[in-house]
C-alpha cells in the first residue's frame, strides 16, 4: 500500500487506512442487510471488531462511513493528477485518472462490479442521511481537484474560476455515469458508460 504520491506507507499509517477502509464495508453491509435505521454505530464497531470509540475516532457518524471510500478514492484521484506527464492534455489526464480510480470496484478490469460497491453507491444516492454527506464529501473532493488542475495549467485555485469549473464538471461527469448506470440497470460496463460520458463532456456536450 502507498500513499497519494505513491510512497510506501508505514505499518501505523497502513493500519489506520485498513481499520478506516474495515468500517466504511461494514457499515455498507450491515445498512444493506438490516435496512439504514436499524443499525447502530455499536453494531457497525462489532462487526469491524474494534471499539465504539474507535470507529469515534474515525467517523462522527453512519453517512460519514458510508461516504469515506468514495472521499478518499476522489482525493487520491487529484494526487494522481499531479503526477501525469506535464506534457499530457488536461483532459486527457483527467479521464485516466478517474477511470483508474474506479476501475478495481467498478468492473474495469474486466470483471463484475463488487457489490459492496454498488450497494454502498446506492446508499449514497437514495439514503437523505447520507446524500448531504456525500455532497459534502464532493465539496472537499472538487476543491482539491481544483488545486491540482491549477497547478497543471498554471492557474490560481482561489482567484481563477476555471480550475473550480473543470473540477466540478469532472466530479459531475463521475457521478452522472453511475447514476445513469445504477438506474438503467445496464449491462454496459461502468468504466465504458463513464468514459462516453467523459468524451461528450471533453467535446463540449453536442446535441446527441
Amino acid at each position: 500500500m502507498v500513499d497519494g504520491e505513491g510512497a510506501p506507507l508505514g505499518l501505523r499509517e497502513r493500519k489506520k487506512r485498513e481499520t478506516r477502509t474495515a468500517l466504511s464495508w461494514a457499515t455498507i453491509r450491515l445498512s444493506v442487510e438490516r435496512g439504514w435505521d436499524a443499525v447502530t454505530i455499536e453494531d457497525i464497531a462489532a462487526e469491524a471488531n474494534v471499539s465504539v470509540r474507535t470507529f469515534r475516532n474515525y467517523f462522527s457518524g453512519k453517512a460519514e462511513a458510508i461516504v469515506a471510500r468514495h472521499l478518499d478514492r476522489m482525493l487520491r484521484a487529484a494526487d494522481d493528477l499531479r503526477a501525469r506527464p506535464a506534457d499530457e492534455p488536461l483532459r486527457e489526464a483527467i479521464t485516466q485518472v478517474v477511470l483508474a480510480r474506479f476501475a478495481p470496484e467498478t468492473g474495469g478490469g474486466g470483471q463484475p462490479p463488487r457489490q459492496e460497491w454498488v450497494d454502498g453507491i446506492r446508499l449514497m444516492l437514495t439514503e437523505p442521511d447520507v446524500q448531504g454527506e456525500f455532497l459534502r464529501a464532493n465539496m472537499i473532493v472538487q476543491g482539491e481537484l481544483a488545486k491540482a488542475i491549477a497547478e497543471r495549467t498554471g492557474t490560481d485555485a482561489d482567484r481563477d474560476v476555471y480550475p473550480t469549473l473543470v473540477a466540478a464538471v469532472t466530479g459531475m461527469a463521475a457521478t452522472v455515469a453511475i447514476d445513469h448506470w445504477l438506474r438503467a440497470d445496464s449491462s454496459v460496463p461502468v468504466a465504458r458508460l463513464m468514459s462516453e460520458v467523459f468524451d461528450r463532456l471533453w467535446a463540449g456536450l453536442p446535441v446527441p
